[in-house]
């Protein structure tokens, strides 16, 4: 029987040691749009579609910069989900909404 009860305790331990390590170092658990290197950018005359460009390279044709300061940087955040439904134009103008 005590064999039986320190399987699970042993898992449990872990996954306590292991949440905690994540809380204490910091770890965000939000999914990055881009990576680090990277900056997202948004399909022109398109409400989805969105790439993602090396830092220090210019936007595909096709594709435009967000507007400064309103660069979504991890899913679901506060732009990402602003500009879900917006389409913006050539020039990065908001064409509909």
């Amino acid at each position: 029987m005590w064999k039986s009860a320190r399987g699970p305790l042993a898992v449990s331990a872990l996954t306590a040691t292991a949440a905690g390590l994540l809380f204490v170092v910091g770890c965000s658990t939000k999914e990055r749009i881009c990576t680090s290197e990277e900056y997202p950018v948004k399909a022109v005359g398109s409400s989805t579609g969105v790439a993602c460009v090396s830092d220090g390279r210019e936007p595909d044709p096709g594709y435009v910069r967000y507007p400064e300061g309103q660069v979504p940087e991890h899913l679901d955040d506060k732009w990402d989900k602003h500009w879900r439904d917006v389409v913006f134009d050539a020039d990065g103008n908001i064409t509909a909404s």
